[in-house]
């Protein structure tokens, strides 16, 4: 009794399925590469030679070569000798190509098909034809976006888009409302696609001030709006911004100084260090736009100090051109936040400046047969000199399938 399982000998005849498609099964993933080339606009996606040359040597089809590399791609075949090797030997691959490198003939049956082979070709007529629909919707968008220029279209809300938040995304809107604190009244809103709040700042002041009718305007927000940017645009107009610093400091989290324990003399223009030493004037630079001048100082090297300061040979400190904009922003906050007397919410709102306050917000969530909308609060303030505030009480709204 034989206790291996035996092969057949090379020499024995056997009926090999008549048919290369035979071989690849209805879930094979080439399948999917095959109707998804065929459905492409190679001469759109700028592939050349889609249309053949009139004389020389017959080309292969720039199809062909991208089903090719798309199957090594997904196959981890990153050479092309290797990928040469596996279209001589590899069924998959010939019929993906539709070549035939053992013989270069192709295989004809002209017999009927028993019912299983047929209900096999049904099956795969009906996926084929769900590929190639998926393929024209997926066509009809991108034709809609080059039209309207955007980038991203939203299926559940035309007029939604994705937004980035903290850590994730969501596909809602980001609303902005003003609204005076004497009359308790909305005087302004704004409906954006930016999930970040540092853009909205000066935008939402400027017409708040218009809607209130006066000529000075105070905007006080929290953390979530600081932006060095928005802030100078405000002081340009005239509105005087009180937005508490975002505190993001990596030496401060491992317990060494922070930048604040540098104090800058701008008639010097240099900053003293803890240790007392000078931190001179080196070069300035331009980063995202923004015009920054950088200082350190040459005696990092013996200070005593300097495991508390830095890691590095030598602590430098960047200065923004118009961060003297920020540090009177900072000094008129911590001097004013009692003398404003707010609610109770503005006041821990501004407490959030010096690190004892919380993130005061509330959701709520409506229910609704095709969509969930979770809506979400932060109040921000806006005070003219005649003693009334304006709140904004940002609204992002989420709808999602």
């Amino acid at each position: 009794m034989k206790r291996f399982i035996e092969g057949e000998h090379r020499g024995q005849g056997t009926l090999l399925p008549a048919l290369l498609d035979d071989y690849v099964s209805e879930d094979n993933p080439v399948r999917v590469v095959d109707v998804f080339v065929e459905e492409l606009n190679l001469a759109g996606l700028g592939f050349k030679r889609v249309q053949p040359a009139k004389t020389g040597r017959p080309a292969y089809h720039p199809a062909v070569l991208l089903k090719l590399y798309i199957y090594g791609y997904l196959n981890r075949i990153q050479s092309s000798r290797r990928l040469e090797r596996e279209a001589q030997r590899n069924v998959d691959l010939m019929w993906l190509t539709q070549l035939s490198a053992a013989t270069g003939t192709r295989l004809q049956d002209d017999r009927q098909e028993p019912a299983a082979k047929q209900a096999k070709a049904v099956r795969l007529n009906d996926k084929i034809a769900a590929l190639k629909d998926q393929m024209a919707a997926l066509t009809k968008i991108e034709a809609k976006l080059q039209e309207t220029g955007e980038t991203q279209i939203s299926l559940t809300d035309p007029d939604a888009r994705s937004m980035m938040t903290r850590g994730s995304g969501i596909v809602g809107y980001n609303v902005q409302t003003a609204v005076d604190t004497k009359h308790h009244l909305i005087v302004e809103h704004d409906v954006t696609n930016n999930g970040s709040d540092r853009d909205q700042l000066s935008g939402m002041a400027k017409k708040a001030r218009t809607a209130i009718g006066t000529p000075k305007l105070t905007a006080i927000a929290d953390r979530g709006y600081f932006k060095g940017e928005e802030i100078l645009a405000c002081h340009e107009v005239g509105i005087s911004a009180l937005v508490p610093k975002v505190k993001t400091s990596n030496a401060m989290a491992d317990g060494r100084f922070d930048k604040a324990d540098f104090i800058y003399d701008p008639e010097k223009d240099e900053f003293r260090c803890p240790a007392g030493q000078a931190l001179i004037w080196r070069f300035a630079s331009i980063e995202n736009g923004l015009k920054n001048h950088r200082y350190w100082s040459s005696n990092c090297k013996d200070c005593p100090l300097k495991t508390k300061c830095t890691p590095s040979q030598q602590r430098g400190v960047t200065r923004w051109e118009h961060q003297d904009v920020l540090d009177d922003m900072q000094t008129r906050l911590y001097q004013s936040w009692k003398r404003l007397r707010l609610s109770s919410t503005l006041a821990q709102l501004l407490d959030r400046s010096r690190g004892i306050g919380r993130t005061l917000t509330s959701r709520v969530t409506c229910s609704a047969p095709s969509r969930r909308i979770i809506r979400k609060f932060r109040i921000v303030a806006f005070s003219n000199d005649a003693g009334r505030a304006a709140l904004s009480v940002k609204t992002r709204a989420r709808a999602g399938a």
